[in-house]
Order: C-alpha cells, then sequence, then structure tokens
C-alpha cells in the first residue's frame, strides 16, 4: 500500500509541475500573441506542439497527461485561461496539504519505504554485477551446453550399443573367448580343433579387422597362440617321433600354411637332425671305442629311421606328375641333407679314430662298413670314403709301435754289452713247439742268442699282429717303407755300437759282434720280408696292379723290404755275400702263394716251448662281408675269380690278404 501512495504521489507531483508549466508557457504566449490565439484552431493538436515545441523538454511529449492537459488548455476561453494559474496554486496547495498529512499519517511506510529502495537499490547492484558476471560465463555455459547435448547424444548412441550389445551378448562372447580357447587348445594337444579357430579367426580378419580394433586384438593374440603351436610342432619333430606322428606333425604344419613346401622339408630335415644331435650328445665319450660304436648304431639307426619317415612325407618321385625344376631343387634338399649328416658322421669317426681305439679297429671297419652298405639302398654308400680313414689310422698306429721299438732297441743297445753265449743254449731247444705242424713259418731261433734284436723282432711282430687285423692292400708300399726306415735306423744304432765299443773288444767280443750282425742280416731281415709277404701277397698285389707276379718289382719295393740298402752300411763287418735281390724273394713267395688266391699260407710260429701271448683273432677273408656288429660272415663256398673281385673295389681297398688266419708268433726270450 505504501509503494502505491508513493508512487501516485509521485505522479501527482509530477502532473502538477507540468501544468503549471503548460501554463506558463501557455500564459506567456497569451500575452505575445493574444491576438493571433483568436484564430487558431485550438483542435490541431499538430500545431499546438509545433509552436511550443521549444518550450518543453522532449521527453514530456510522449507523456499522455502532458498531451491531454495541452489539448484540455486550447480549449480554454481567456477569463478561464486567466484563473487557471490560481486553480493551479489552490490546487497545488491543497495536493501539498494532503501529501502533507499523507506523510505524516504514513511517515512509517515512507522510513520503511525508503529503506526497501535503499535495499532494493543495493540488491540491484548485486544483481546487476551477477547479471555481468553471468554474461561473461553464458558464452562458456553455451559451449558447456552443447558439449552435453553432444555427449548426452553419444549415450544415447552408446546406449543403443550397448542394448544391442547385450541382445547379442552371446554370439560377442564366444568371440571374445576365442583367444582363451584357442591357447587351451594348443596347449593341451587339440591342434585339430586349434587349426579350425584359426581358420574362423581368418575369416573375421577379413571381413572386420580395418573396421574393428577388438578383432584385431583377437587377431593378434590368436597368432601367439598359433606361433606356440608351431613351436610345439616343431619341438614334437625334435623329440623321438615315430612315423604316425611325424606324418601327423606334418599335416598339421601344411594346414597352417605357414612354410612353403620347400621350407617345409628343411625344417622337417632341421628339426630332426637336431634330435639325432641330442641323441648322439647323449652317448658316453670316454671310450673312444664305446662312444664311436654307439655312433655307428645310432646313426645307422636312426637316420635310416628319418630317411623313411622323409620319403614317405615328401613324394619326390611322384610317376603322375611330370619332372618340374621346383621338385628337382626339393629332392636337392634331401639328398644336401643326408650328405651333410654323413660328413658330421665322418667328422666324429675320425676324431675318434685319431683318440685310439686300440686294437679293436676291425670289428670298428666291419661296422663302418654295413653303416655304408646299409645307406647304399639310399644313394649314399659312403665307403669309399672310408677306405683312406682306416688306412691312415693303420699306418699311423703301424708307425708308432715301429717307432717305439726303434726306441726300445736304442736303449737296449745302450745297455747291451757282448758276453760268450751259453755252449748248450740251441740244444736245449727244441726244433718245434708243441702243437705247431712242422713246415710252418717260424722265427729264427738264432736271434734269442742277442736280445736286443729278439726284442726288436718281438716289437715288430706285435705291430704285425695288430695291423693284421685291418691291413688294407693299398698299405703294402707303405708299410714296406716303414719297416724299412726302422731297420735302417736299427742299422745306424748297431754302427753307433760298433764305434763305441770297437777300441775295447776283445777277440771273442769281436766275433760275437760279427755273429750280431750276421744275425740281424741273415735271419731277423729276411724274416721281416717274409712275414711283409705274408701280410700282403704278391699274387694279390700282382692282381691289383694288373701285372704278372714277376713283374711286381718294377712298381718299386711293393710289399718287401729292400734288403741290399738296409744292409750296405753294414758291409765291412758283415762277411762277403752275393746281394740278394728282392725280386727272388718274391719269386719264392710266388712260387707257394699263385696256385690258389684262397688257399692260406702256413702261420709263422715260434719253435719255443714258451711262446709271449699275443692276440688270436682270426683276419677276415679277402672280400668277406663285414657286418654291424664285426663279425666276418664269409660268402657261401666259390672260387674268387678276377670278376667277383673288380665288382667290390672297396672291399677289395679295404681287405686283408688271405694269408692272416693266424697271428704272427713273437719269439719268447727266457
Amino acid at each position: 500500500m505504501s509503494q502505491i501512495n508513493t508512487v501516485w504521489l509521485n505522479r501527482l507531483n509530477q502532473s502538477i509541475e507540468t501544468r503549471s508549466q503548460v501554463y506558463d508557457v501557455v500564459t506567456y504566449g497569451s500575452d505575445v500573441r493574444s491576438v493571433k490565439m483568436a484564430a487558431v484552431d485550438v483542435e490541431d493538436e499538430s500545431i499546438l506542439v509545433s509552436v511550443f515545441k521549444d518550450s518543453f523538454p522532449e521527453n514530456w511529449r510522449e507523456n499522455p497527461d502532458f498531451a491531454t492537459y495541452l489539448l484540455e488548455l486550447s480549449s480554454y476561453g481567456v477569463e478561464k485561461l486567466n484563473r487557471e494559474p490560481e486553480r493551479l496554486s489552490e490546487e497545488r496547495a491543497q495536493i501539498l496539504q494532503q501529501t502533507r498529512e499523507l506523510a505524516f499519517s504514513n511517515y512509517k511506510t515512507f522510513i520503511r519505504t525508503a529503506d526497501c529502495t535503499k535495499e532494493i537499490y543495493r540488491d540491484f547492484g548485486r544483481v546487476e554485477s551477477s547479471l555481468s558476471k553471468l554474461l561473461e560465463k553464458l558464452p562458456s555455459f553455451g559451449e558447456k551446453c552443447r558439449g552435453f547435448v553432444k555427449e548426452a547424444e553419444e549415450i544415447g548412441v552408446s546406449r543403443r550399443m550397448n542394448s544391442l550389445t547385450l541382445n547379442r551378448h552371446t554370439e560377442i562372447l564366444e568371440i571374445l573367448e576365442i583367444p582363451q580357447l584357442m591357447d587351451t587348445c594348443v596347449r593341451n594337444g587339440y591342434y585339430e580343433e586349434a587349426l579350425e579357430l584359426a581358420v574362423y579367426v581368418k575369416r573375421l580378419e577379413k571381413k572386420h579387422s580395418l573396421s574393428l580394433p577388438v578383432i584385431q586384438g583377437i587377431v593378434n593374440e590368436v597368432r601367439q597362440s598359433a606361433q606356440l603351436m608351431l613351436n610345439q610342432l616343431l619341438q614334437q619333430l625334435r623329440s623321438n617321433s615315430q612315423l604316425p606322428v611325424c606324418l601327423r606333425v606334418i599335416g598339421y604344419l601344411r594346414r597352417m600354411d605357414i612354410f612353403t613346401e620347400a621350407e617345409l622339408r628343411v625344417k622337417f630335415l632341421q628339426a630332426r637332425g637336431s634330435w639325432l644331435r641330442s641323441v648322439l650328445a647323449a652317448v658316453p665319450d670316454e671310450d673312444p671305442y664305446v662312444h664311436i660304436t654307439k655312433t655307428v648304431e645310432a646313426c645307422r639307426v636312426h637316420l635310416f629311421d628319418i630317411i623313411t619317415q622323409y620319403r614317405a612325407i615328401f613324394s619326390d618321385e611322384d610317376p603322375l606328375l611330370p619332372p618340374t625344376e621346383q621338385a628337382l631343387n626339393e629332392g636337392t634338399i634331401f639328398h644336401g641333407w643326408v650328405v651333410q649328416q654323413i660328413a658330421h658322421f665322418l667328422e666324429t669317426l675320425e676324431r675318434d679314430l685319431e683318440r685310439g681305439v686300440g686294437s679293436r679297429l676291425d670289428s670298428l671297419l666291419g661296422q663302418c662298413m654295413y653303416f655304408g652298405l646299409s645307406f647304399s639302398r639310399v644313394g649314399a654308400d659312403f665307403r669309399g670314403q672310408l677306405a683312406p680313414m682306416f688306412q691312415r689310422v693303420a699306418t699311423e698306429t703301424f708307425a708308432k709301435a715301429v717307432q717305439e721299438a726303434v726306441d726300445k732297441f736304442k736303449d737296449d743297445m745302450n745297455m747291451y754289452t757282448l758276453i760268450s753265449l751259453p755252449s748248450m743254449l740251441r740244444n736245449t731247444i727244441p726244433t718245434v713247439s708243441p702243437g705247431v705242424q712242422p713246415g710252418t713259418l717260424q722265427p729264427p731261433m738264432g736271434l734269442l742268442d742277442f736280445p736286443p734284436l729278439a726284442c726288436f723282432l718281438n716289437n715288430i711282430l706285435t705291430a704285425f699282429n695288430d695291423l693284421r687285423l685291418c691291413c688294407p692292400m693299398g698299405l703294402a708300399e707303405e708299410v714296406a717303407k716303414c719297416v724299412e726306415e726302422a731297420l735302417l735306423k736299427v742299422t745306424k744304432l748297431i754302427l753307433v755300437f760298433h764305434r763305441a765299443e770297437e777300441s775295447a773288444f776283445s777277440s771273442r767280443e769281436r766275433d760275437l759282434f760279427v755273429r750280431f750282425c750276421c744275425a740281424f742280416a741273415e735271419d731277423m731281415v729276411p724274416f721281416l720280408n717274409r712275414c711283409l709277404q705274408v701280410l700282403f701277397p704278391p699274387a694279390q698285389l700282382a692282381h691289383i696292379l694288373g701285372v704278372p707276379p714277376t713283374q711286381v718289382h718294377k712298381h718299386g719295393n711293393v710289399g718287401c723290404i729292400d734288403v741290399n740298402a738296409v744292409l750296405e752300411p753294414l758291409d765291412f763287418v758283415l762277411p762277403k755275400r752275393e746281394p740278394v735281390s728282392p725280386v727272388l724273394d718274391l719269386s719264392v713267395e710266388l712260387s707257394s702263394s699263385s696256385t690258389t688266391e684262397a688257399q692260406p699260407s702256413a702261420p709263422i710260429q715260434t719253435s719255443l716251448s714258451e711262446t709271449a701271448e699275443s692276440p688270436e683273432v682270426t683276419a677276415p677273408e679277402h672280400g668277406a662281408d663285414l657286418d654291424f656288429h664285426g663279425s666276418k660272415t664269409p660268402h657261401a663256398e666259390r672260387p674268387r675269380t678276377q670278376d667277383t673281385e673288380q665288382n667290390d673295389p672297396v672291399d677289395t681297398a679295404l681287405s686283408s690278404t688271405d694269408d692272416q688266419n693266424d697271428a704272427l708268433q713273437p719269439l719268447s726270450l727266457n
């Protein structure tokens, strides 16, 4: 109510003031232009406004009370217009009195109104500042509202997608569980199911890998499981897997479509080769002979199994398909791998042979020859590579034994003293030892009078017996040369002994020294020559050389010693004698051995009752087949003709002579 009164009073005061001002202007104008105004049309408001346009503020023209009052004044007469100031003064005084009374009676309301107005002004200020801040923040708020709207739209889309996902939850869950299922199948060995999952994932990848990142993640996880599966399959090939397992594994690898056909063959051979190397690495290598025999057995059995598996899985000889360059290249992969494995075996064999296998070289040769023979069925007969290897080992072993015999002879000569021989020594020695047939090749008994010569001969015979077990005919020249060089060294040692002791010789000692040299020249050297002819029969040498037996000597000292070269340094000591030609010795031997090649010569034995122990291993017959265990299995009884020997050149090169059935008996020193 107080607010209404206040507004009414304000408007009333404004109206009175307006009327007073209008009246003053009008009165002033009436005094000046009273005559002119009589003729003016008072009803024309526009004229009045134009007349008094400079007498009032511009904002009064928009006030409806001003226009009404101005129109009312224009209708007054002069008298009434003259009384209008008085009336306005009275009305003003009355209004002021009413205003005072109203203010007095409602002063509290005015005070309260003033307070409220003050508070309203203060609130309006705060509202204005708040509105200013609001206007400043409205742009960002609008952006946030637009973002909220956009986010709300995205949430709506996401909600629809979630609803769709919920409806397809089972199918989506199955797809998301594919990597876990794939890993479980691979780890449990369910490779068939794993391959089916891999094929399904490949189809998904082709359709959705670019548009759906989750599909790409599933594809990556499945690829990891596929790699694990590949490693497991290759690991199975690296184990002791039989043919059915290998067929199944290669089938899985082909379905995985990771390797080409050539790469698959290489992977198969690499994996099987790795397993074979692990088997060979597990063989104990403390004893070279045990190591190489077990290696031979493992290589023969497992390599043949691997070759069988390869040929069953990869067919290089399909008669229905025309041969292509790719097929030929794939075939060379297998043959190259086989050659590599054989090369590794030969390296192991050579290393163990260098370490030494003792006197069991013949058994090892038999196993290796059987190994090579079995591989001839797959086109990998490597027996030809065994001949140089065993020949070299046999030569080195024999040369080492001969050198030890020479060193022992040197030590014996350094301690040897010429003494009188017992006169009854020869009478106490029986001519033939019990159990020995007369006519056999016997060591010369005269060497028993001279212990250094007897010991040297025994050592050489021991070397011959070791060589006899594995005595290739190709060693005839090297063995003869080695023995000849050893005899030349013995000759030099005898001369050294003569130069050192000659000045102190008595006549008896001089005679004993001459007998010593005669025993060396007439007994030991010819006997060793005959031993060489027993090991290397001239008839067989002539057959291998392709010449008549009487022409063997033209090829050098093959299988015999040059006696004249050995004894030439002792000519000044030895009695005068006719020069001995090695051809004569060969002729004597040929006369007894050329009748039949299969007839063994008589063994060389000692005639003493007490003989030194020596190995009694029977040498393999010429051309005999050697089985895996080293046993000598002779052919069925059939004559050895030139044709049969030419059909097996490897056996001819590695065979021992037919005159090696019994070991050479060393001298027994009392």
